[in-house]
């Protein structure tokens, strides 16, 4: 699917766009994303929590389960950390055919500061047992997907449990947690897509078998057909975004530009590895973009690039590579849910 394809969307589609929302791709500029302007994506409802009466539970596999209330976990240990969160279905609606789902472009990221403790600390202090094999995390949050009526619930392998960056967050940008972003708390994997980062947590438990809770096997694969079972989503996949030039029109929000030098700039994330490289094609010609150093290991890179405008139509474009040797596609694979689409992005400018 082009970037100008007109697709038709269901009212069921709109209702899901009306709910959740992207970032605006003009806030790249920010280091960090001004809270009201990061991605936000909700399965079910927003649950109504009170921060007085809240529990956090550690069970299962342990020698010492533990029932946590939040001041409890406020004063443990915290760091913070600039993480940037995807979704996992960002650019979904680029792809043909297209899923049934959350019809997102590529605005579903975002990168803030998260204060939390390390989920390792609280599941030594519950003593995990050797014959753990997976940590499973249950947010509040309540409904019905594929039939199957659950808490929302993921689980991580053991060996990503023990990284000191991976948090259970109480705050974003330097302020408690908002009720969309989990509030009082949530789970926080850094370089993974962001379905793993549970929020609403009420429930952490080791387990010895892998868990097959719907959210983790039901969907999140990378599946070809209906009867593949496909691989899981898990960390996010090399790409660069950049900051539309110019002005938009309204409402079809093609880009104006005046003609002479102006940056081009965006951002660029890797789940799997640094950024090392970002190119931007003017009509196709590739050349190097200027990479700055990222402020934390998984949070995105600003780059820029000068460009001569000249007058005519033009379409821009930007890749990344991360230091794995992963750069992006042109045409990312099909996969049923539309997952992780990593596609090269294409601006079209006139250029007066």
């Amino acid at each position: 699917m082009s970037e100008t394809t007109v697709a038709s969307f269901s009212l069921e589609e709109l209702q899901l766009a009306t709910r959740n929302r992207g970032m605006p791709l003009e806030a790249l500029r920010y280091d960090l994303t001004p809270t009201g302007l990061h991605y936000l994506l909700v399965h079910f409802d927003i649950p109504y929590t009170d921060p007085a009466t809240w529990q956090l539970r550690i069970g299962g596999n342990v020698e010492r389960p533990q029932t946590l209330s939040l001041d409890d976990v406020l004063a443990l240990p915290s760091r913070t950390e600039a993480v940037t969160l995807e979704c996992a279905g960002n650019g979904r609606a680029q792809m043909s055919p297209r899923a049934f789902s959350q019809p997102w472009l590529n605005e579903a990221i975002g990168t803030a500061e998260w204060t939390g403790t390390s989920l390792d600390h609280v599941l030594r202090a519950a003593g995990v047992r050797d014959d753990t094999v997976e940590v499973v995390f249950t947010g509040a949050d309540h409904g019905v997907q594929g039939d199957v009526e659950h808490d929302y619930a993921r689980s991580l392998p053991l060996r990503e449990t023990a990284r000191e960056e991976v948090l259970v967050a109480w705050a974003m940008n330097g302020r408690p947690l908002e009720p969309q972003h989990g509030a009082p708390l949530r789970l926080l994997v850094p370089g993974w897509y962001g379905m793993t980062s549970v929020k609403w947590l009420t429930q952490i438990d080791a387990v010895t078998t892998p868990f097959d809770g719907f959210q983790q096997t039901g969907t999140y694969r990378f599946r070809t057909d209906e009867d593949d079972p496909g691989e899981p989503v898990s960390r996010m996949r090399v790409r660069a975004l950049m900051v539309p030039p110019g002005f938009p029109d309204f409402p079809h929000r093609r880009r104006v530009l005046p003609a002479g030098t102006t940056t081009v700039r965006g951002r660029a994330w890797s789940g799997t590895a640094p950024v090392v490289s970002v190119e931007v094609a003017v009509d196709g010609e590739w050349q190097q973009a200027e990479v700055a150093p990222a402020p934390s290991r998984y949070a995105w890179a600003e780059w820029r690039w000068s460009w001569e405008a000249t007058p005519g139509e033009h379409v821009l474009a930007c890749r990344a590579t991360d230091a794995d040797g992963h750069t992006q596609p042109d045409q990312a694979a099909w996969n049923v849910e539309g997952m992780a689409n990593n596609r090269v992005q294409q601006v079209p400018v006139t250029v007066r």
